[in-house]
């Protein structure tokens, strides 16, 4: 596989746009983005520049930050300019729903109806929508990458043996390998969730196990659907904008891919907070999060009311739990 830093090389052509310092963001919508094994300061222009020859450029987003969409938005008009051939896959389309995405695109549907009948993101308007017009007024494919949530809970219910109940048709359309792995995604999953739920649960490792299918079913199909879209669009990059767990360190959707097809070249693009009470960004902390960072503002605290916060993550997965898996 091509090196990133081959990539860049070849791509920068002596013209990166650089500073000596790395200031802190002035708001939620703010980006500051760093080459990763340099420190070299970007903007959006030489960031677009360094990954021009890549395949697929993976942008790890926090879900709702300003920050992270409006970088996406930024990069993907850079992107466009030094290559029209131009994929858009998204985590937050569902693949089952892709019918109704080209339907929106070529004009047959309008956004309310995109938005209701493919189960859109809540915050769509506020965070996706730009992605998606910006490639809908230059006739660029847009693809729904993520597995159908329904059979994702199911799998985290029920275990990797749900897949055998379900019906042929849509069986066919996930990845017939659905559940490609690295130990240390592995060890980052569980470390995750133990952090949360406790370690110390005797029933969790079954409940784990079953959880992390869930997660590595998503991640595949992710990976596979940018394979079928390189497939079906041959020479044009992908851009492919999704969860950072997903992306960061290069594991997730990221390691699978380059499983599936270590021929590929992929930059990964990941966010890291940038504390108010910090002068400097940590960038050696978390160089190994991608081939770039791009430091953002942090989010609010959701909740200081512990009990409050109890309440919500129940009403969460109380709702989960309303999808039947017979």
């Amino acid at each position: 596989m091509p090196t990133l830093l081959l990539i860049a090389l070849l791509s920068l052509g002596g013209c990166s746009t650089m500073t000596t310092t790395l200031e802190p963001p002035d708001t939620q919508y703010d980006t500051r983005i760093v080459e990763a094994t340099t420190g070299r300061v970007l903007d959006v222009a030489a960031l677009a520049r360094q990954v021009s020859a890549a395949d697929v450029v993976v942008v790890g987003e926090y879900h709702g930050h300003h920050g992270s969409h409006l970088l996406q938005s930024r990069l993907q008009a850079a992107l466009y300019r030094q290559r029209p051939d131009q994929v858009l896959t998204m985590e937050q389309f569902e693949l089952d729903h892709q019918a109704e995405l080209d339907g929106y695109l070529s004009g047959q549907i309008g956004e309310t109806e995109l938005i209701e009948d493919t189960a859109a993101w809540d915050n769509y308007r506020a965070s996706y929508r730009p992605l998606v017009e910006f490639a809908r007024t230059r006739a660029i494919p847009v693809i729904a990458a993520n597995a159908p949530a329904d059979i994702v809970r199911c799998v985290g219910r029920k275990g990797a043996g749900y897949l055998d109940t379900l019906a042929e048709e849509r069986r066919s359309r996930l990845p017939r390998d659905p559940f490609i792995d690295t130990p240390a995604y592995q060890a980052k999953f569980v470390a995750a969730i133990a952090g949360s739920h406790g370690a110390g649960d005797p029933t969790m490792s079954k409940r784990m196990q079953n959880t992390y299918r869930a997660q590595l079913l998503r991640d595949n199909t992710m990976a596979v659907s940018i394979l079928e879209a390189r497939e079906a669009f041959p020479d044009h990059q992908i851009l492919h904008v999704t969860g950072t767990f997903h992306s960061e360190e290069r594991l997730g959707t990221v390691a699978v891919l380059e499983q599936r097809a270590p021929e590929l070249s992929v930059a990964v693009i990941s966010p890291v907070f940038w504390p108010d009470n910090q002068t400097t960004p940590a960038v050696e902390e978390y160089r190994q999060r991608g081939d770039f960072l791009y430091f953002i503002q942090p989010l609010p605290v959701e909740f200081r009311d512990p009990e409050r916060e109890r309440a919500a993550m129940t009403a969460r997965f109380s709702q989960s739990g309303s999808t039947r898996c017979d």
